[in-house]
């Protein structure tokens, strides 16, 4: 089992590198996990050209007064999911940003639902803009969440 660390990759390394193994790296352990991946406790888990999964635990951490997850986690779970998706179709010297994302909260998370997996698939890609889905599921494959996002494809 890979030890993941947290912290930032530099722009120069993240130059060197296909988006695909930027996000393979994130998934291997090979490069840190964005701190906000610390803070919440999710990790990426599968990285592939065009899809992405991001796992997380729901803890009484991620709770808002109602007793249910947070809806702006599963919003960050999704866009980061469906951003890296796009980010593994890029070549070097390239990257991505989010314009925009939908999401859609169909099921109530909560401490006791084990672990989510948050699934981004990229629809398409171009020179200037990609969109990809992504769902949230459970253990059992029941539909939590899903939503769509555009980002702007741009060079380093």
């Amino acid at each position: 089992m890979t030890i993941k660390t947290y912290g930032t990759v530099s722009t120069e390394q993240q130059k060197q590198m296909s988006g695909l193994e930027f996000v393979q790296g994130l998934a291997s352990g090979a490069l840190p996990l964005n701190t906000i991946a610390q803070t919440l406790g999710y990790d990426v888990a599968e990285a592939e050209s065009g899809r992405v999964v991001i796992t997380l635990v729901p803890t009484g951490a991620h709770l808002n007064p109602a007793g249910t997850v947070h809806g702006g986690l599963t919003a960050t779970l999704l866009d980061s999911c469906m951003g890296l998706a796009i980010r593994s179709t890029l070549e070097r010297g390239i990257s991505q940003t989010t314009l925009e994302f939908k999401i859609s909260l169909v099921r109530p998370i909560t401490a006791d639902t084990g672990e989510v997996r948050a699934e981004g698939k990229v629809l398409n890609c171009g020179r200037r803009v990609g969109t990809a889905e992504g769902r949230v599921v459970d253990g059992k494959g029941r539909l939590l969440a899903h939503g769509t996002t555009t980002c702007l494809i741009f060079p380093f």
